[in-house]
This record gives structure tokens, sequence and C-alpha cells, in this order.
């Protein structure tokens, strides 16, 4: 499937070849806060699939605890994620569904980390909703 994206700024911009078999949500406690949200989805493209269009991603490489080096590529500017990869031979982009224009076309396959998953993540159905950006009810 082709996709294109962007970070929230513009600066940076991409299009790749993705195979939705391979959506994810991550539950682990890295990408809790590496994201800043409760879970992490992402799609894979392989390295020859991923083409930068404008930008480049600042990047930080995160070391897991097997020892895997793990590069999160970032905007510097808006902070937005677009990417993980092996920090040293990237060969599958873990491309970040928030960044991608067809996210909504690209439902999780596949959930890792459950045992870190927030406890109330599975009951967020539940919770009250307001249109758009009303106000949280008091």
């Amino acid at each position: 499937m082709h996709v294109d994206g962007q970070c929230h700024c513009g600066a940076i911009a991409f299009s790749a070849e993705v195979d939705p078999a391979t959506a994810s949500v991550c539950h682990c406690t890295d990408c809790q806060r590496l994201s800043g949200a409760p879970l992490r989805a992402s799609v894979q493209a392989k390295a020859e699939d991923f083409r930068l269009l404008a930008g480049q991603p600042k990047v930080y490489v995160k070391t897991a605890d097997s020892g895997a080096k793990r590069a999160q590529g970032f905007c510097g500017e808006c902070g937005a994620p677009i990417y993980a990869c092996d920090a040293a031979n990237p060969k599958i982009y873990n491309l970040r569904l928030g960044s991608i224009r067809q996210r909504s076309d690209i439902p999780p396959r596949h959930q890792m980390w459950r045992s870190s998953a927030l406890p109330w993540v599975y009951q967020i159905g539940d919770v009250p909703t307001s249109p758009q950006g009303a106000p949280a009810p008091r």
C-alpha cells in the first residue's frame, strides 16, 4: 500500500510502500514515554520503500533492555515522531501511524507488550465523549 505523510509542522515529508498486515500497537513503557501516549501505533516499510521527500529527521538512539539500539526519527522543529529503525543497519522502518495521511486505512493487526498496557486503555470506549474540541464535562 502506498502511503505518504509528514510531521505536524510540515518540515519533514515522506512516502513509502507499507504492508498493512504489519500494523501494530506497542504498550511498552519506552513507547509510552517516547510518544507521550499510552501506546504507539506503527506500520512497517522496507528501507528501499521509504523515501524522505523533505527535511531530515533528528535521531535519538534508544538502547532497549535487550541491548538493541533503535534509532528514533522525529522532527527537530515540532517533535512529531516519524519512525524507528535499527540504529546500525536499518532494513525496516517502523513508520508512526500518526504521521501517515492514510492512517485511518491501516488498523493495527497485533499488540505488543500487553503486559505493560495501562489498565484503563481497554475501557476507553466507555468514557464519555465530546464532539471535536468541546471541553470535558465536569
